[in-house]
């Protein structure tokens, strides 16, 4: 897929919600990343956001490198002594030639112009076989009407808003170029108890939603608020689930 000269940046306007309601990943598939490591001193965490996977990483490994195109979106990252962050782009990332030991891509591989990307993969690696790993959550399942609403959101309410390169998501990266040697992968799937208020900040977080706000001048998040509460007069967590779609391999 051909994108812009200038990579895009779809988050920096919702980067207070993506910071505090986007989910964190399930502790196995960090473990999983880590065990594909040999060696364990830098890995590479690229269009880490705020941070959603990259303190988790920094657990197995000496120190994490963690970039985002995003300066508002690493302004949020908390901080972590075994974490230095970087606003770049990653197709052309502030990172020494061989010096990494690992790559992880989190809900991010499908907004990269790749042939660049993966360039910058060969280029970092500090040697052949280093595992690139990177997933993406589909969209979220929700049970009865409340799950009803929620599809609908995303569908239909601001379907028409999502960026092109969201199509990879939809196909679950079935289609997303990704030229390295495969290495198979456990399955996981991402569970949370949420409230209402967790997940109308979710739908804040959707770069969608940004670009209906920017398109219309709204927030078509608070239609659908006041619906939902119709439907969740107790507001007591529910149950929400993303299927989780993983992409690895080892670079030659």
């Amino acid at each position: 897929m051909t994108g812009p000269s200038r990579p895009a940046d779809h988050f920096s306007s919702v980067s207070a919600a993506y910071s505090a309601f986007r989910p964190r990943y399930p502790p196995e598939l960090i473990e999983f990343f880590a065990s594909l490591a040999p060696e364990r001193h830098i890995a590479w965490d690229c269009g880490a956001g705020s941070g959603q996977a990259t303190s988790d990483i920094a657990l197995h490994f000496d120190f994490v490198i963690g970039t985002d195109l995003s300066v508002e979106q690493v302004a949020k990252a908390a901080s972590n002594e075994r974490v230095g962050w970087a606003a770049c782009s990653a197709e052309a990332v502030c990172i020494r030639s061989g010096s990494v030991d690992a790559i992880a891509v989190a809900q991010a591989l499908h907004w990269f112009k790749h042939d660049a990307f993966y360039a910058e993969v060969r280029r970092v690696a500090s040697a052949p076989g280093i595992a690139v790993v990177a997933w993406t959550y589909a969209a979220p399942q929700m049970e009865g009407d409340v799950g009803g609403v929620l599809k609908r959101f995303m569908h239909e309410d601001v379907g028409p808003y999502w960026p092109p390169e969201r199509v990879y998501v939809d196909n679950e990266y079935r289609t997303i170029p990704f030229p390295f040697e495969r290495i198979s992968t456990p399955t996981f799937s991402l569970e949370n108890e949420w409230t209402l208020s967790q997940i109308a900040g979710y739908m804040r977080s959707m770069s969608a939603t940004a670009r209906y706000i920017k398109a219309n001048g709204t927030d078509p998040v608070v239609a659908v608020h006041d619906e939902l509460k119709s439907l969740w007069a107790d507001e007591s967590p529910r149950r929400i689930v993303w299927p989780v779609i993983v992409l690895a391999g080892r670079v030659s």
